[in-house]
């Protein structure tokens, strides 16, 4: 927390270095710096209100607003007709949680710890989501690519449809995981539960609503500066579009979750670092990336589910390799090696991609 209190410091110096003019880079970086910590609060928030709701309703709102900050950028940076760097930051956002920060969590976890154990049937069941979701934006992009002739239109719409199909199976994995089988989830939520010291009764609800309040305001205001200097910030810099979207945009949004799955690992809580990894996985596929195509269709943008076929070769990895690693309900140092060396494989040849 006192890392996030020192970035905080970023807020204000983004916002003289966009008044002031000066420049674009330096805008960029500023303001990708601010979000950070405003993710952060944001996910404390987050965390302490659903401490006063209790679990059914805290869990609601925790998968609801899991994935707010990649879902206040990719909104911003819709609105401003970046569709491209939208649909990148969605796939890296899944590539990032299932190789970067489950891979991080298994090393640091395995270093200090030999094995770490999870539920392998939860494990399992995650694997079947996840395919599902890669297959679902598999479709349409292999559509357009496959058949000539499509109109945009044609195209747009079978997005729509295929979002709200998506939708409708995030809404019953929560129905699954909260409710009708909950207990697969037990171990996961005491780990949550012992995590938090705090007695309901003294948390200042109105307090944290205005630290939700505050920090989604200020995370849209950051988000305009990021996306408004965005291209000519990476061009300065010499970094892709595609480069920018698919791993700086992600990191900068999920750095709040990076650091609560380490954490979580790093004392032996690896059930609770794999369902924040693979839980915001599956939020962006299922939640986050329908309801940017349904909102792109509702502001007349060109939103939709026909992606760089570079960008699902690298998600369809990601979802492969991360489930032959979490199938078996147990992790090491040398598999969370291996997800992170994927991530770097990847991450190089985004960099020298020319799109």
């Amino acid at each position: 927390m006192k890392i996030s209190y020192l970035l905080l410091l970023f807020v204000p110096l983004s916002l003289a270095a966009a008044g002031l003019h000066w420049g674009a880079a330096l805008v960029f970086c500023t303001s990708a710096l601010a979000i950070i910590p405003l993710a952060s609060w944001l996910s404390t928030a987050t965390e302490e209100i659903a401490v006063v709701l209790g679990p059914s309703w805290g869990g609601l709102l925790n998968a609801t607003l899991g994935n707010a900050t990649e879902l206040i950028i990719g909104i911003v940076a819709l609105k401003s007709g970046l569709v491209g760097i939208v649909k990148a930051s969605l796939t890296g956002s899944i590539i990032g949680n299932l190789l970067l920060v489950m891979g991080l969590s298994m090393f640091l976890g395995g270093l200090r710890f030999k094995e770490q154990t999870f539920q392998p049937t939860m494990a399992r069941v995650n694997a079947s989501v996840m395919n599902l979701a890669v297959v679902a934006i598999l479709l349409p992009t292999g559509l357009n690519f496959l058949s000539a002739g499509i109109p945009e239109a044609t195209l747009q719409t079978v997005s729509v449809a295929v979002s709200i199909v998506l939708i409708l199976v995030y809404i019953s994995t929560l129905l699954f995981s909260m409710k009708t089988h909950a207990y697969l989830y037990d171990l996961g939520m005491a780990e949550m539960e012992e995590s938090e010291t705090e007695d309901p009764s003294k948390v200042n609800l109105w307090l944290w609503l205005g630290v939700l309040a505050v920090a989604t305001i200020f995370i849209a205001i950051e988000s305009e500066l990021l996306v408004d200097t965005l291209e000519e910030a990476t061009a300065r810099l010499g970094l892709t579009a595609l480069f920018t979207g698919v791993i700086l945009v992600p990191v900068v949004g999920n750095a709040a979750e990076h650091a609560t799955a380490v954490t979580v690992a790093m004392k032996d809580k690896m059930e609770l670092s794999v369902s924040v990894a693979v839980g915001s996985s599956m939020q962006i596929a299922l939640f986050v990336a329908p309801v940017l195509v349904l909102l792109g269709w509702a502001l007349g943008q060109p939103m939709d589910l026909n992606f760089n076929p570079f960008e699902l070769l690298a998600v369809g990895v990601a979802v492969l390799i991360a489930n032959s690693i979490s199938s078996d309900g147990s992790s090491n140092w040398l598999e969370g090696a291996l997800l992170l060396a994927t991530y770097l494989v990847l991450g190089i040849t985004f960099y020298f991609h020319p799109a």
